[in-house]
Order: structure tokens, then sequence, then C-alpha cells
């Protein structure tokens, strides 16, 4: 099957899917503004910026599966590599800071909100959300992804092409939330523990970029791998040090309203 044909394939299954992802996408921010009055309505206020959070963390994970991005990147690995951090990446980011399931957990009746807290506090979900288990999954995804045929195979079938871009969105969603822990955590790490596996990411992420670098995955030119290295190399570095500066701010506060907390009950007394 030439490429030609594939990329012709792909183009017709893409004409397909994409009004539905369209659909799909604007009823999630329209669902999430709704979810913001529910709760404004029996809670404190909902913060603005996080439903702006929300709004452009959607736009970014429809930028990279449909549209002109999605088009060329059948082609170019360039392209598919600024996908690739739009989608596993800053999307996530963006998602994880707007809280969604505090947001769900507000809007919702509280029946509904026990039966999915107690959902969240399943032991299935907690191995899951561990730290170690989601930088398996996202890292060691993409090793294999980007090390091995998969890359390849990927471009030449549609469910492949589709199965993956879930992967990388679901577990780029569960590492950075297991890292952050802005939601409910029933397992919440210590700040320690989640910083000793962002550094251990950190630095499968940054390696892996160098390896793509070094040995192009299949049926990728030269250039075009030495583009999506850098680009996954520093483009990368970008989103990670903005996930940093989030998990720094979260340690000092908590140290800070620790440090705090027993003077203001000595006075009390």
């Amino acid at each position: 099957m030439n490429s030609e044909h594939v990329h012709h394939t792909h183009s017709s299954d893409q004409a397909l899917i994409e009004p539905v992802l369209a659909v799909a996408f604007f009823l999630l921010i329209v669902l999430y503004f709704i979810a913001r009055i529910v709760s404004n309505r029996r809670y404190k206020k909902w913060p603005l910026h996080r439903y702006l959070l929300w709004s452009t963390g959607i736009i970014c994970v429809a930028a990279s599966v449909i549209g002109p991005l999605v088009q060329k990147a059948h082609m170019d690995f360039t392209a598919h590599m600024i996908g690739h951090l739009l989608l596993g990446m800053l999307a996530p980011l963006l998602l994880v800071l707007a809280a969604p399931m505090t947001l769900i957990l507000r809007a919702i009746p509280i029946t509904a909100a026990r039966r999915l807290s107690k959902l969240l506090k399943s032991r299935p979900v907690g191995i899951l959300t561990d730290p170690i288990t989601a930088t398996v999954l996202n890292i060691g995804g993409l090793w294999v992804l980007y090390m091995t045929e998969l890359y390849a195979v990927m471009n030449q079938n549609t469910l492949v092409h589709i199965l993956v871009h879930i992967h990388i969105f679901l577990v780029g969603y569960v590492f950075t939330s297991s890292i952050l822990s802005i939601d409910p955590d029933p397992y919440r790490h210590s700040f320690m523990y989640r910083a000793v596996v962002l550094i251990i990411a950190l630095a499968g992420h940054s390696i892996l970029s160098k390896m793509i670098y070094a040995y192009p995955p299949s049926g990728v030119s030269r250039e075009q791998a030495d583009q999506g290295a850098m680009i996954m190399y520093y483009g990368g570095d970008a989103v990670d040090l903005v996930l940093i500066i989030v998990l720094c701010f979260q340690w000092y506060r908590s140290v800070r309203l620790r440090s705090v907390l027993p003077d203001e009950k000595a006075l009390t007394e």
C-alpha cells in the first residue's frame, strides 16, 4: 500500500469523523459552562479562569485531532510531534488545572456524587492513578510508539491511529493529574514522592527525544526526525516547566499552611 493511497484513506476517514468530534468538543465546553452555573447556585462561585483553562484545553485537543494539523501529520513527522505536544502534554495540563472532577462533584446530585466518590476510592482507580503507574503508561507508551513499528502501523491503519491518540491523551491526563492532585484524590501521595516520579518521567521523555533524533521512527526521514525530536525536547520542556512551577507552588503553600496553623491554634487557646 503506497503512501498516497494511505493518505487518501486517512483523509476520507477523517472527513467522516471530524464533524462528530467537532460537535463533541463543543458540547464539552458547553457542559462545563452549565456545570459552573449549577455549582454557583449551590456553593462558592466557581473561578472563571478554570472555565477558560478548560475551554483552551479542549481547543488544544481539537486542534490535534481535527483540522489541517492532523491532515498534515499523516505525512509530516514535525506536524505529528506538534500534535503530540498539544494532545499528550499541553491539553492535559490545562484540563487538570480546570479541576473538572471537583466541578462535577459540586454540580451533580448528592447521591450521584457519593457514588462517584466511592468509585474514585476504589483500589483499581488508586493503582491506575499512582504516579509510577501513570508514568509507565505515559512515557513507556511513547517509547513503544516511537521505538517500534507501531508508529508506521498507526499511519497505515485508521483504527490503530484512533486508539493511539486516545491512549496518548488519557495517559497524559492521568499522569498530569497524579502529579498535581488538584481534584479530590483519596490516594494523594506526598509531594516528595510525586516530585521524584516527575523527575524520572522528565528524564524518560528527554532521553526518548534524543533517541528519536539518533534513530528516526520507521518511515520518518532524517530531516523530519531531527525537527520532530527538537520540538519534542524543547516543547516538552516548556510544558514541563509549567508543571514543575505549579507543583512547587503547591508544595510551598502546603508547607506554609502547616507552619501557620499551629500558631493560629495557639492564639485561640
